[in-house]
């Protein structure tokens, strides 16, 4: 029996069928046996040739890669033949016997059969560096250099991520919410499909655009949407079966308390949520983009066929999973329509103007019916976990006082011109007390480096009241486009003279960016702009969701939520005091971005708890983890609390975790000298003393108490303003999503080509 029933899945593109699809499984046969897939391998039975019948491999890339040739298909099939064999292959070798140190040497030696140029690779010794040998050459040639190190990043990804699994099985531990998210883009491979899919179209991502947000999402829609459809499908055999528990469903059912058919049924809305994330970031998102960049049409055209290559991957996905022999899927008939194939519309968007036979997806339009204003009240706060103690600063009260003096002169304190924003008086800024966390946060600083870090958190705070009180009640995205545009203006990475401040961000950027980049050279200017420009991006990405009237998915909002709070710019600041004692790449490793991230969720999901009734009540805001729980989970707003604490004390046990298990496990790896191991240990206390102190201030400030918020905000509504449109509508209009989308982003590149 089996262990839930199906849901009703959001499926909108309709299947179709490659019709080399026989030619695909014939040459994929011979292929693997050459390879030597149906040997016994080190006394393991991996697979024969009834198992590569069985799963169907050739009817997967059929149905995926709908419209390529009868060579392509072959070659993609190949490759799917070969990540699946070495999935099992590592399962058999690896998992079952749990032999880490043996996983770490076999995956290190793939790397070298993935050269970025030339072709010498060494004796491939099994099936996989066999299969790997004769794919890369066969595949690379006609690619770019951009796209082979992409590609190369996610194949090594999809293979050394497996690591993961394998301590989690050895530990017996199951990953939470955010970290499986994270961490099964990785091990599950769906980037590295998507880099096929360019193959596969033979349209690549133009390189300056693969690294911007709307690609990264529709990359990454795709891949959560692939996972958490095979989480569905698998859960049956890699559960029960297998004994893995790298599973969306085992980690709801853990984190919320569910049973399985309850939380299968979470993880599929969450899997529509990303499907429909996708569907709205190529339609508002990629015009935009598209006009911001000045992108020529021919390379509009390579992101449009990229972008229906993944849908249709989604859709052959699907109907893969419905067939295959591998997965559980009783009770589900097939979408496979060739009629509805014909008759449907094909193009981006299009899904909203018919009924899928898969489900109608309708709990897309919940994100669209967030009621500004609503009387919410002070949040009752649970029991926050924080094991770390707290030090202050002794250069706390001189920062208090210096931070008013500067935030004064920089033009922050009473009315903005042209606007409404005339909340932050001297005594709201005393209240904020912006020198109690910078203290906390670094209690170790010097007088002049507690200044600086101080005014810092002063100039990103006034950002984040500043595009709320300008940009969102106008819903004016070009206005915020264009301001971000002017501050890059006043981060110059060379002498340029700066032009004339416009208002107080503009005064205090000029002034900090001077005081900061002075020691820097030309890569960590670079870097710190690039840092700089995340959060300005972050803010605008709110703006254009309040345009829309669109509450974000959880996934989307923790994404971004480390870029509205400045994540990206504080590890910037950091890694100043570090030198250059830590190679690049030990950056760039996971355990390093699980040590950062886990605190940044941590203090963000805080922060979250704190300002809930402030964003709510009286900024008309809906960029809360509290607000995205209650919409995501139609749950209450204690619930939501409690959700969200959960995952703030997830997040900061994991934190704990890297740096009692990951982090000397890493020192090994890398052999990393004393000097680098010390930096790397000074950085895991930074960021206890940052997460101490981000607790710290929020109790010990005004910012978020009811009666200072009285006060600051006695000019808000005084009851809900609700102006839009229904969600219905929004689809109905003959103008579209789309359109509108295109008009701000023409209006953007009007204004671009002005300034320029």
């Amino acid at each position: 029996m089996q262990p839930f029933e199906l849901p009703d899945f959001y499926m909108p593109y309709p299947a179709r069928l490659n019709p080399h699809v026989d030619q695909a499984r014939a040459h994929t046969r011979e292929w693997a046996a050459e390879m030597g897939f149906f040997e016994i391998q080190e006394g393991h039975h991996i697979w024969d040739e009834t198992d590569l019948e069985r799963h169907d491999y050739g009817l997967l890339c059929a149905y995926t890669h709908p419209e390529c040739d009868g060579a392509e298909l072959d070659l993609i099939t190949d490759w799917y033949v070969w990540v699946f064999y070495f999935d099992d292959h590592f399962l058999e070798l690896y998992k079952r016997t749990q032999d880490s140190e043996g996983a770490r040497d076999y995956l290190h030696r793939l790397r070298e059969f993935m050269p970025l140029t030339g072709t010498e690779m060494p004796e491939p010794t099994n099936p996989v560096e066999r299969g790997l040998a004769d794919l890369w050459p066969r595949t690379v040639p006609s690619m770019s250099l951009d796209w082979r190190r992409r590609f190369a990043v996610t194949t090594q990804a999809l293979l050394e991520e497996s690591r993961w699994e394998l301590a989690n099985i050895t530990e017996g531990r199951i990953a939470n919410p955010i970290e499986y998210i994270e961490m099964r883009r990785k091990v599950g491979g769906a980037p590295w499909s998507a880099n096929l899919v360019e193959h596969a179209v033979q349209a690549e991502v133009p390189a300056e655009l693969a690294a911007t947000r709307p690609l990264c999402v529709l990359r990454d829609t795709f891949s959560d949407g692939v996972h958490l459809r095979n989480d569905i499908f698998s859960y049956e055999r890699e559960v029960r079966e297998e004994g893995e528990n790298a599973n969306c469903i085992l980690v709801l059912e853990r984190f919320l308390g569910l049973d399985t058919q309850p939380a299968a049924e979470v993880v599929n809305d969450l899997l529509t949520s990303r499907v429909q994330q996708f569907e709205y970031t190529a339609v508002t998102e990629l015009p935009l983009l598209f006009a911001e960049f000045g992108v020529s049409p021919q390379e509009q055209a390579d992101v449009a066929l990229y972008a229906k290559g993944l849908q249709d991957w989604q859709a052959g996905g699907h109907e893969w999973h419905l067939r295959s022999s591998r997965y559980m899927n009783k009770g589900r008939k097939s979408t496979a329509n060739p009629l509805l194939a014909m008759l449907a519309p094909s193009g981006l968007g299009m899904s909203a103007l018919r009924i899928s036979p898969s489900g109608l997806g309708l709990k897309r339009f919940n994100s669209f019916l967030h009621v500004p204003y609503a009387e919410v009240g002070p949040t009752p706060l649970p029991e926050i976990y924080m094991p770390f103690a707290l030090r202050l600063n002794p250069h706390l009260d001189a920062a208090r006082e210096n931070a008013v003096t500067w935030a004064r002169g920089v033009g922050m304190l009473g009315a903005v011109p042209d606007t409404e924003l005339t909340r932050w008086s001297e005594n709201d800024l005393r209240e904020f007390d912006f020198a109690l966390c910078s203290s906390g946060l670094d209690p170790d600083a010097t007088e002049s480096e507690l200044d600086l870090a101080t005014h810092w958190l002063t100039w990103g705070t006034y950002v984040d009241d500043y595009y709320p009180a300008v940009f969102f009640p106008t819903k004016n995205l070009l206005g915020a486009k264009l301001q971000g545009r002017r501050m890059l203006d006043f981060m110059p990475l060379d002498s340029a003279a700066l032009p004339p401040a416009a208002n107080p961000i503009e005064m205090g950027l000029a002034d900090l960016w001077a005081r900061t980049t002075g020691v820097m050279d030309a890569a960590q200017k670079r870097e710190f702009r690039t840092a700089v420009q995340s959060f300005i991006s972050a803010c605008e990405w709110e703006v254009l969701n309040h345009v829309l009237h669109r509450i974000p998915d959880p996934i989307d909002y923790v994404e971004m939520r480390r870029d509205t709070f400045g994540s990206d710019l504080t590890k910037a600041l950091s890694r100043l005091s570090h030198g250059n004692l830590v190679p690049p790449e030990v950056y760039r490793t996971q355990t390093l971005k699980n040590l950062e991230n886990t605190a940044a969720d941590y203090a963000i999901l805080l922060n979250d708890l704190f300002s809930y009734q402030k964003e709510t009540q009286f900024e008309g805001d809906f960029h809360n983890g509290v607000s995205v729980i209650q919409n995501f989970l139609s749950c209450d707003r204690d619930r939501a609390v409690e959700i969200v604490n959960d995952l703030m004390t997830a997040r900061l046990q994991q934190f704990e975790r890297v740096v009692t298990h990951e982090l000397p496990t890493l020192y090994e790896e890398y052999q990393l000298d004393e000097s680098a191991r010390r930096v790397l240990d000074q950085r895991a206390v930074e960021l206890q003393d940052w997460m101490a102190a981000i607790l710290n201030w929020h109790i010990g400030c005004g910012r978020y108490t009811e009666s200072k918020l009285q006060e600051r905000f006695r000019s808000a509504p005084a009851a809900p303003v609700v102006a839009e449109p229904t969600p219905a509508l929004l689809f109905l209009r003959p103008t579209g999503l789309g359109t509108s989308a295109a008009r701000i982003g023409g209006g953007l590149a009007r204004a671009g080509r002005s300034a320029r």
